[in-house]
């Protein structure tokens, strides 16, 4: 039996499996998110490697499983695989601790800006965050999701979003104001 195409993903094209088909602009989709999935993966790792591996295993699960994609937001599907991911290898890692070469690496990505001072204490700053508030932080500020959307991906209560964002926006702030002290030494 042919399966007749679903443009709105409802799951009604037909077919006896109950999946709907993925539109054929499903793969294009997927790739146009790489940049931003790249981003979140670093943040959540804060290893170049791990992030990458992290990216990949999204990918790979993304393609490989589309036909459980229901054509609602790709973009907030693809963040939540991710997450899933990222929290199952923790988990693992929490169960089997191993320190790798990689638990060296504590530098982001670079960014462009202006004042490489200025990129390393907001790098610093983030990095003392904790990670369920770093990672509510980036998707909100960096990769401009709604609470809705964050409360989707991680799976909570888009309460528990909102108080994340909000402690992680107090300490950056008040992390970034204690090192904005300059200590001036005095005259001999």
């Amino acid at each position: 039996m042919s399966r007749s195409p679903d443009p709105h993903g409802t799951g009604e094209g037909g077919g006896r499996e109950g999946h709907a088909s993925p539109p054929p602009s499903f793969d294009a989709e997927i790739l146009a998110l790489l940049p931003q999935l790249r981003r979140y993966s670093r943040s959540l790792t804060r290893s170049d490697a791990d992030s990458e591996d992290l990216l990949q295993d999204c990918v790979e699960k993304a393609l490989t499983h589309r036909a459980q994609w229901r054509g609602a937001n790709i973009r907030s599907w693809a963040y939540r695989i991710m997450t899933n991911l990222h929290l199952n290898t923790r988990r693992a890692l929490a169960r089997r601790p191993s320190l790798g070469i990689e638990a060296a690496e504590t530098t982001a990505a670079p960014i462009a800006v202006s004042d490489p001072l200025e990129r390393n204490r907001l790098v610093q700053a983030l990095e003392i965050l904790p990670k369920e508030a770093r990672a509510v932080l980036m998707l909100v500020a960096v990769e401009g999701h709604s609470y809705q959307e964050v409360a989707d991906i991680m799976e909570i209560p888009i309460g528990t979003v909102m108080s994340r964002l909000s402690r992680a926006r107090q300490m950056l702030r008040q992390t970034l104001q204690e090192e904005n002290v300059i200590h001036l030494r005095s005259p001999r």
